[in-house]
C-alpha cells in the first residue's frame, strides 16, 4: 500500500514538472511576437487550462511555430487528462477515498466501530443512533451488494480498527468497538492488539461473566437476556410457584439473576421448578443449600427444585404455577412447548415465551431489540450506580475499603449486583409492582419514602435484614462460607452469617445501598 502510494505520488510529480515546462515554453516563444496574443505567463497559463479542459474561447492562440507545437501537445494531452481525472473521481468516489474524507470531517462526533455486520451489530447500532445523535456508526467490512441498506446513517469500510483510530486523531471521545460474534476477540484477527490502542472494546462471550480486563468489556447476551427479563417482568408478591421449562444458557442466566436479585421481602418463599439438565449447575454451586430448601418446598425461604423427569407428566404443578418461564436454547422447541402447554394444559400463571420473533397474544422475551441496547452492552447507568454503591460503603465504614480501580472482578460484580437489585427497592419503597423502570422523579420518591420509613427503628432493620438476604444469596451463590475473619483467597467472611447475629457496624453496611437512591436521583 505504501508503495503504491509512493508511485502515485511520483507520477503526479512528474507530470505536473512537464506541465510547467510546457507553460513556460508558450510563454517564451509567443511573449516577443508583436503579433502574439499570449504575452504574460498567466497568458500561456489562461491558454493551457482552456485547451486542455477542451472549453477552446478562442480569445488567445499560439502564433509562433514552436506555440503552436505546444497548443498541439496540449490537444493531444487534454483527453487523457479529462479521462484520467474522470477515472480519479470516479475512482475516489467508490473507493475508501470519500469515506475516509467524510469521517475527517465528523472527528468531534462519538465513533462506533463494528468489526462485522450481522442481526445483532445492526440492531445495536440502530438503537445508539437513537440515542446519540452525534453517532458516526462504521462497519469494518464492506457492504454487500444484496444486504439492505440500514435505516440510520452508516459508513462501510473495510478498515482495521487501527486505521480507523489513527484517522480519529485522538479528537474527541474514544472510539468505542464491538465485536459481537460470540468468543470473537479469540479468533477474529482484528482483536489483535485492541489493548494497546485508546479505545474501549465491548466483546461478546460465553466463556465468563461482566469480565473486565484493561479496555476490553466482555458482555454476556445470556446474562443481557436473562437481566432484561428479570427488570420488564420483576417478581411480584402475590408470586409464589415459578416454573422453568429449558436449562440451557439462557435458562441457567435466568435462574442465576432470579437468585441473585428477586428478594422482595424477609418473608418470602419462592418455590422455581427447573426442567432440564442441572447436574453441572449444581455442582459449581456448592453452598445453594445454605439459602436455599433444595428439592423440595419451604414455607420459611425460597426453594429450588430440580426435576429430572418430563415437565409435560407435572400437571399439577403447570396448572397451580403463577409463572412458566420457557426458555430452551432453541427457539423452535420453545415454541413447540408453548403451543403444547396451551393446547393440553390448564394453566391458570403466565406463560413466558422467550423468542426473537414476535407474534400477538404471546408473552415474549429476549428479542434482539430488548437485548442489544447501549445501556444492555455499555452497562453505562448500571456500572455508575455500581461505583456509586462502593463511593458510598467506603464513607460508612470505619476500617480501610478499596477504590472502584483498586476492586477485583469479583467485588465489582458484587457491587453491580447490588445495583441490580434498585428497581427491586424502589418498588418495595413505592409499593407499586408495576413499575418496570425508573426516572429521576421515581427515584427521588423513592429516597424520600426512605429517609421518611427508616426513622422507625423496626423499619429500618427490615431494610438492613432484606439487603443481607440479597448480600448472602451472592456470596453464597459463589461458594463462600462463614469464617472468623475474612480471606478473600479462602472465600470465607464474618458477615456470612444470620443478620441477628452482625454487629452494629456491620448491619450499618447494608444502608449503602438503599442511600444509593439519594445519589442517583441527583445523577439521573
Amino acid at each position: 500500500m505504501k508503495r503504491r502510494k509512493k508511485i502515485y505520488l511520483y507520477m503526479t510529480a512528474l507530470l505536473l514538472f512537464i506541465y510547467i515546462v510546457l507553460v513556460m515554453l508558450l510563454y517564451f516563444s509567443e511573449y516577443s511576437d508583436s503579433s502574439a496574443t499570449i504575452r504574460t505567463f498567466s497568458d500561456a497559463f489562461w491558454y493551457s487550462l482552456v485547451t486542455l479542459t477542451t472549453v477552446g474561447y478562442g480569445d488567445l492562440t499560439p502564433v509562433t511555430p514552436l506555440g503552436h507545437g505546444v497548443g498541439v501537445v496540449f490537444l493531444f494531452l487534454s483527453a487523457g487528462m479529462m479521462m484520467t481525472l474522470f477515472g480519479a473521481v470516479i475512482s475516489f468516489v467508490t473507493s475508501e477515498g470519500l469515506p475516509f474524507l467524510m469521517l475527517g470531517f465528523q472527528r468531534r462526533k462519538n465513533w462506533y466501530y463494528f468489526a462485522d455486520y450481522g442481526a445483532e451489530a445492526n440492531t445495536l447500532a440502530e438503537n445508539i443512533y437513537k440515542e446519540d445523535p452525534d453517532a458516526v456508526i462504521i462497519y469494518g467490512e464492506k457492504r454487500d451488494e444484496q444486504m439492505e441498506f440500514p435505516d440510520y446513517p452508516c459508513l462501510f469500510l473495510s478498515a482495521s480498527p487501527a486505521r480507523i483510530v489513527a484517522c480519529k486523531k485522538d479528537v474527541g471521545a474514544r472510539c468505542k468497538i464491538f465485536l459481537m460474534k460470540e468468543n470473537d476477540i479469540g479468533v477474529n484477527s482484528r482483536a489483535i492488539d485492541l489493548h494497546k490502542l485508546p479505545v474501549e472494546v465491548y466483546a461478546r462471550t460465553t466463556n465468563g461473566h461482566d469480565h473486565l480486563s484493561g479496555n476490553i468489556n466482555f458482555f454476556h447476551s445470556y446474562d443481557c437476556c436473562a437481566r432484561q427479563y428479570w427488570r420488564s417482568r420483576a417478581l411480584c408478591s402475590y408470586e409464589n410457584t415459578i416454573v422453568l421449562i429449558g436449562f440451557g444458557n439462557y435458562g441457567r442466566c435466568i435462574l442465576e439473576r432470579a437468585i441473585l436479585t428477586n428478594i422482595i421481602s424477609v418473608d418470602q418463599h419462592v418455590a422455581y421448578h427447573i426442567f432440564g439438565d442441572a447436574k453441572e449447575f449444581l455442582a459449581m454451586h456448592s453452598h445453594l443449600d445454605e439459602m436455599f430448601s433444595l428439592g423440595e418446598e419451604s414455607e420459611e425461604r425460597d426453594s429450588l427444585i430440580f426435576h429430572d423427569g418430563l415437565w409435560e407428566s407435572c400437571h399439577t404443578l403447570l396448572e397451580r404455577a403463577d409463572r412458566i418461564i420457557i426458555c430452551p436454547d432453541d427457539e423452535p422447541e420453545g415454541w413447540n412447548i408453548f403451543w403444547r402447554l396451551n393446547q393440553f394444559y390448564k394453566i391458570h400463571g403466565q406463560i413466558h415465551l422467550h423468542s426473537n420473533r414476535k407474534a400477538p397474544g404471546v408473552c415474549y422475551f429476549g428479542t434482539n431489540e430488548e437485548i442489544y441496547t447501549p445501556n444492555q452492552i455499555m452497562r453505562t447507568a448500571l456500572n455508575r450506580a455500581a461505583i456509586t454503591i462502593n463511593e458510598i460503603f467506603c464513607k460508612s465504614v470505619s476500617y480501610p475499603t478499596l477504590s472502584w480501580d483498586e476492586l477485583d472482578d469479583f467485588h465489582r460484580e458484587s457491587k453491580i449486583t447490588a445495583a441490580d437489585h434498585l428497581l427491586m427497592k424502589i418498588r418495595i419503597l413505592l409499593e407499586d409492582e408495576t413499575l418496570t423502570d425508573f426516572s429521576a422523579d421515581t427515584v427521588e420518591k423513592a429516597y424520600e419514602k426512605y429517609c421518611e420509613t427508616k426513622r422507625d427503628e423496626s423499619v429500618l432493620d427490615m431494610y438492613r435484614k432484606l439487603d443481607h438476604l440479597r448480600w448472602l444469596r451472592f456470596y453464597t451463590f459463589y461458594n463462600w462460607s462463614y469464617g472468623a475473619a475474612r480471606n478473600d483467597d479462602a472465600r470465607v467472611h464474618p458477615m456470612l452469617s444470620p443478620y441477628a447475629q452482625l454487629t452494629p457496624e456491620q448491619k450499618k453496611e447494608r444502608d449503602a445501598a438503599w442511600e444509593l437512591l439519594g445519589s442517583f436521583s441527583v445523577e439521573l
